[in-house]
């Protein structure tokens, strides 16, 4: 037996001791982690998500960080605060396996591209709104999540991937001046970002991980996917993994007003001006990682379906840049070289 078959056989196993009698397993594409999830149809005609761990891409993190902590206990934290996320109904842990709710096919991003602008701002409040709500959860003992934080190890991983993969996108090598200016500019952002209220965050709180119920009413539509990652952020994070969206590109109006409805909302409800000068300054370490890692999957995956959305994460790093350095001469030379990248996927 091979070893898609084993892990084909292991899942149906987890699935018959919960009590679930698979008939179909369909095996979802996978994202840009190695992870994999299936869709399990059952004799009753309900399904069910099988998530699959996987050893990690040691390029998805810090060199000597340990990999993400299990789907548990984070996800029954945030479904006993109430939260929207999918039921646990099984697994097998020696295997790696969580047998999941099935939360639909219909996610945020799939659903942002068919929605009149006036449904898509209700449903984006409506992900705003759950900011607040897992923010406000405390620390709790023998969560992974209260002891791992956006700290300054996680910013020079993400300069480096930047200095590596991004700005090679200009077809041209990276200078040893330039790769300075990156990892010099985002230790001083660490510094900027680490006096800031430290909350727990969902750490990928984007479209591709929020699912629409279909019928639901307003309030109750969206279900929070991807949890294992959460960690202490400042305030702003989340809402810039939702806003600056490298999946849904959101006006630029549209985007401040979600910022000013929400802003007083959050548990430590910062003053504008401060909310602001984070919500950029994170922009540009948040979407520059996503471009070096949309690049990095094409280079050294041979996986160039991210690409798609470069163009839209390159918008996103020039605005953010230019009023960030508006504000700070400091981060004058880092939006120079954030100017200077191409939005064509076809110029990667």
């Amino acid at each position: 037996m091979d070893a898609s078959s084993a892990l084909e056989s292991r899942v149906r196993a987890a699935c018959r001791a919960a009590g679930l009698e698979p008939l179909r397993v369909e095996w979802l594409p996978a994202a840009l982690s190695l992870r994999r999830f299936a869709r399990i149809h059952t004799a009753s005609g309900a399904t069910a998500v099988a998530r699959v761990e996987a050893p990690e891409d040691p390029a998805g993190r810090p060199a000597g960080v340990a990999p993400e902590p299990p789907h548990e206990p984070i996800r029954a934290l945030l479904e006993s605060n109430g939260l929207p996320v999918p039921r646990r109904l099984g697994g097998d842990p020696d295997a790696g396996i969580d047998l999941l709710e099935d939360v639909g096919r219909l996610s945020l991003q799939s659903a942002a591209r068919e929605l009149a602008p006036r449904a898509r701002v209700a449903l984006h409040r409506e992900a705003c709104e759950l900011v607040p709500r897992v923010q406000a959860i405390g620390p709790v003992p023998g969560v992974a999540a209260f002891a791992r934080a956006l700290d300054a190890e996680l910013f020079a991983y993400k300069a480096d991937l930047v200095a590596r993969y991004g700005l090679a996108a200009r077809g041209r090598d990276t200078t040893a001046a330039e790769a300075a200016v990156v990892r010099e500019t985002f230790a001083w952002i660490a510094g900027q970002v680490a006096a800031a209220p430290q909350r727990l965050a969902h750490r990928d709180f984007q479209s591709s991980n929020l699912y629409v119920r279909e019928g639901a009413p307003p309030g109750a539509r969206l279900r929070m996917i991807d949890l294992q990652g959460a960690f202490l952020a400042p305030p702003e994070y989340d809402l810039v993994c939702l806003l600056r969206d490298s999946y849904v590109e959101l006006p630029e109006a549209e985007i401040a007003a979600h910022c000013e409805a929400v802003r007083p909302g959050l548990p430590d409800a910062p003053d504008a001006e401060s909310f602001a000068r984070r919500f950029d300054l994170l922009t540009l370490a948040r979407k520059g990682k996503d471009h070096a890692r949309f690049l990095y999957a094409a280079r050294e995956r041979g996986d160039p379906r991210f690409l798609a959305h470069i163009p839209a994460t390159v918008r996103h790093l020039r605005r953010a840049a230019l009023r960030a350095a508006a504000r700070d001469g400091r981060a004058r030379e880092l939006a120079a070289l954030f100017g200077e990248l191409p939005e064509s996927p076809c110029a990667q």
